[in-house]
């Protein structure tokens, strides 16, 4: 950009002196075609310039406005998928399967209290009484992952869904990951930048794809979770919001 910008800027500068030796040399029936052109000129590169300097402002914003919806809706898919695993012992592989699970998924509601009891082979073979502690769990009901999760919104039909796109959908793939021999569920989630930003100056938007940068999400794509290690977290920054 600075680049581009310093072109600008001696571009301007060029027409200026062009403008001094016209003003000084050209004869007057020319001057006013000559003006024309310059006027023309002037006007192009101030239009450069705009966008030299303030089309990266621009595009910043619309990008951070369209990344934080993409990443409100990953957030979604994570908690579905954590709560899948929490009862399934696993992750949902597409997102018909996350969908069926939301629709008839049930969370175990339990209460756990404390309790004694008589040990009573302790009393038959020495004739003392000895209590024994230990706890219960209650079952105390039921509730709907979906309505732990998304409450009354029915958002989650759509969380798969691509915001700024022609309906393009999420990337997803799960699977076990064999860590020390044990096999443990892993998941991914991939949303393209280009997907989200189709519409925006393609420089930049290359030069977006390329980001390294703490406070960028690096990479071309926004993601969630991995299949190369354990985790569920994203690729975005805290300026996104914590990871949760």
């Amino acid at each position: 950009m600075l680049g581009i910008i310093i072109y600008v800027v001696i571009g301007i500068l060029i027409i200026i002196g062009i403008v001094k030796v016209i003003d000084n040399y050209l004869p007057k029936k020319l001057r006013p075609v000559l003006s024309i052109v310059l006027i023309v000129g002037i006007g192009v590169l101030a239009y450069m310039n705009y966008k030299a300097i303030y089309g990266p402002v621009e595009f910043n914003k619309v990008k951070e406005k369209r990344y934080a919806e993409v990443i409100d809706k990953l957030r979604d898919v994570r908690k579905t998928q954590i709560a899948h695993r929490e009862i399934n012992r696993s992750f949902a592989k597409d997102f018909d399967q996350l969908l069926r699970f939301l629709d008839t998924a049930e969370y175990v509601i339990t209460q756990r209290r404390d309790t004694t009891y008589l040990d009573e082979e302790y009393l038959a073979n020495y004739g003392v009484d000895k209590y024994i502690e230990d706890y219960v769990v209650d079952t105390l009901g039921y509730k709907s992952v979906k309505d732990s999760i998304f409450g009354n919104s029915d958002r989650y039909k759509t969380m798969m869904e691509v915001p700024f796109t022609d309906g393009k959908i999420m990337k997803m793939e799960a699977g076990l990951l064999d860590i020390k021999g044990v096999n443990t569920p892993v998941f991914r989630v991939e949303v393209p930048k280009k997907w989200i930003l189709s519409d925006q100056d393609k420089d930049l938007l290359n030069q977006e794809m390329q980001t390294k940068s703490v406070d960028g999400i690096n990479g071309e794509s926004i993601i969630v979770g991995s299949m190369e290690e354990v985790s569920t977290n994203g690729n975005w920054p805290t300026t996104y919001g914590k990871q949760d």
